[in-house]
């Protein structure tokens, strides 16, 4: 029996069949990933095979469970460095059209640095992005200049960018139709508003949100879980617990000017073919940097991934 994995809890997966059917599950004792080293062995969005229990040990409240007994191939998965587990990955979803990721320029604030790492980790798994700007209502001139510098800066290197409010329905419309036939992944830092952005895409979902923290201004977690609700016309939205910080996982030193569009492209020009882009002569990135042609953000993101093999840098602000 053939389905996808719509919700997952920790320890439990739905998985909707082809027909329709919804059965709790859980992963074959002996099941794992192949190659991968991950904390979840399946992920929503993935296409599974299930095995229908019949003893009647495991209770649910849909009374079908059954065993998530083989994966098939994915096209594609968002993946970043589990918390506290620096050798092993998390699998944030698999098999998507396109990566949402929310930002907001303030309240809470969402650096660069966690951008440019969510980009590269797309680019590294060949998952098409989109950055959401979320909370335009809230912003005043100066932040507005702000967000059309940052949106600039973006559009340049050909990522898809939408300036929206989920609180006054700003920019939705021309988002949704950006959404619609797709499977779509929703992620971000913990209150950017992902929850309330859902429930404004699609009302039934009823996603728990909450205040940010006065004293940080940083968001609470309200989602626990991934999940995947269907779109009204087509497609659907996989949303995903906020995240404070991106860390990359397996990436070669030699490999992450690859994931930086604008890097990877003028590195062809360098004069030797390991250039590093750091201290080498005849550099054309260093040369692209001195000239502004690569924004120094980026290359400071770049900088932060070529070096970093400690998982608290990547929450740096530059």
């Amino acid at each position: 029996m053939t389905g996808v994995i719509i919700r997952n809890t920790g320890s439990w997966y739905v998985v909707r069949l082809d027909d329709g059917q919804l059965f709790e599950c859980k992963v074959k004792g002996n099941f794992r990933l192949r190659g991968i080293r991950s904390t979840n062995p399946v992920a929503v969005g993935d296409r599974v095979e299930i095995k229908p229990t019949t003893d009647g040990s495991d209770a649910s409240a849909s009374g079908k469970t059954a065993l998530i007994t083989e994966i098939h191939d994915r096209r594609n998965y968002i993946i970043r460095r589990a918390s506290n587990l620096s050798k092993q990955s998390h699998i944030i979803a698999a098999n998507v059209d396109l990566a949402c990721l929310v930002v907001t320029i303030v309240h809470p604030e969402t650096n660069t640095t966690f951008i440019d790492r969510f980009l590269a980790s797309a680019e590294a798994y060949r998952v098409p992005v989109a950055l959401v700007f979320n909370k335009v209502d809230l912003y005043d001139a100066d932040e507005l200049r702000y967000l059309e510098a940052i949106m600039s800066l973006y559009r340049m290197l050909n990522y898809e960018c939408f300036a929206v409010s989920a609180q006054t329905g700003e920019g939705l419309d021309a988002f949704l139709t950006a959404l619609r036939g797709k499977t779509t992944l929703f992620s971000g830092n913990s209150g950017v508003g992902k929850s309330t952005l859902l429930n404004s895409l699609v009302p039934e979902a009823k996603a728990k949100t909450a205040m940010l923290s006065a004293a940080h201004d940083q968001g609470q977690h309200t989602t626990t879980f991934s999940e995947m609700y269907d779109l009204e016309g087509g497609g659907c939205i996989i949303d995903t617990p906020g995240i404070r910080g991106f860390g990359t996982f397996d990436f070669e030193p030699d490999e992450v000017s690859h994931y930086f569009r604008e890097i990877f492209q003028i590195g062809r020009n360098c004069r030797f073919g390991n250039c590093t882009h750091t201290h080498e002569p005849g550099c054309a990135v260093q040369k692209a940097l001195d000239n502004h042609e690569i924004a120094e953000s980026r290359y400071l993101s770049y900088l932060s991934m070529l070096e970093d093999k400690d998982e608290g840098k990547y929450r740096e602000k530059f």
